[in-house]
């Protein structure tokens, strides 16, 4: 049963930028678009890059390792390599606590 878990807080994540978290053993990937805060797996669908390390501009962030692109609201692929979505997590902000549901 998922839950929602406590995975930082709102001051630890610049707007335009992401933060590595881990959550009950998951490895993802928590970015801040103009204070919305969105979750996807880290695990790039292509090769496995680090999303958290990727570049965030707008709703996209960009995997280092070989440009793969998603949507950081839905885990959509946006740009290839990847041909998969990635895993997307519910969050909810309750106060200055981001929560994520895994």
């Amino acid at each position: 049963m998922a839950d929602f878990v406590k995975a930082a807080r709102t001051t630890e994540i610049e707007p335009g930028q992401a933060r590595l978290v881990e959550v009950k053993g998951k490895q993802i990937a928590l970015f801040n678009v103009d204070s919305q805060f969105f979750a996807l797996d880290n695990t790039c669908t292509h090769r496995g890059g680090p999303l958290a390390d990727g570049e965030v501009s707008g709703h996209e962030v960009t995997c280092p390792w070989h440009g793969a692109t998603f949507d950081v609201r839905t885990g959509e692929v946006v740009g290839p390599p990847a041909q998969q979505a990635v895993v997307r997590y519910s969050v909810r902000v309750t106060g200055t606590d981001i929560e994520v549901e895994v």
